[in-house]
């Protein structure tokens, strides 16, 4: 199952916050769908929930022993297995094994856009609501850190730093919410995400 072709009827009638997003989501998402081609298929969630009336996100801090983007803030996820019955079961699968989210306590909202990434992922984003408080527990291997990031500061113009490298043909998205950096890959589904918020 691709990303255009999700469906979220396993999750209950939708009210409130979870409605309105998903329904943002619905209105946003881009029909330039990237060609997979011969890149690693990968999934993440984008794990949303609402703290004393603001709404906030979940990153994950990867260890400086992984084999992919060291010690980089990332949405929890990973590489496609055989067993994966969708991408969506990926990014499900791949979450409750890196930071202990069970599966049932998640309502899967709807999806960005997929994107490619410099180090040949194709990855899709599932955007999700997550019960609170939560007890993380993360893989030690994998996952420094879980933080949890109110959205509010994020969607500032001052969090959001662009720089032009060489040999890339877009600006790099750089977000910053005190000590925490969030660029690349994540960053510019973040962007899709905040934009739809708006």
């Amino acid at each position: 199952m691709s990303n255009s072709d999700i469906t979220l009827s396993s999750s209950p009638a939708l009210s409130g916050w979870m409605a309105e997003i998903q329904g943002r989501l619905r209105l946003a998402r881009s029909s330039a769908i990237p060609d997979p081609g011969s890149n690693t298929r990968a999934a993440v969630l984008v794990p949303l929930f609402v703290r004393d009336g603001q709404l906030w996100v979940i990153f994950t801090r990867r260890t400086e022993t992984v084999e992919h983007h060291r010690g980089q803030i990332s949405f929890p996820g990973g590489a496609q297995e055989p067993e994966d019955t969708s991408m969506a079961e990926t990014a499900l699968r791949e979450s409750e094994e890196e930071i202990g989210l069970a599966r049932s306590d998640v309502i899967l909202l709807g999806t960005l856009t997929p994107i490619t990434t410099v180090t040949h992922f194709y990855v899709e984003p599932y955007v999700a609501a997550i019960p609170q408080p939560y007890v993380f527990r993360p893989q030690q291997s994998e996952i420094a850190e879980v933080l949890e990031v109110p959205i509010g500061p994020l969607l500032d113009p001052r969090a959001l730093e662009t720089r032009s490298f060489p040999g890339r043909e877009e600006p790099v998205l750089f977000y910053h919410y005190g000590e925490t950096v969030i660029w690349g890959a994540t960053a510019r589904m973040l962007a899709e995400l905040l934009d739809a918020l708006r």
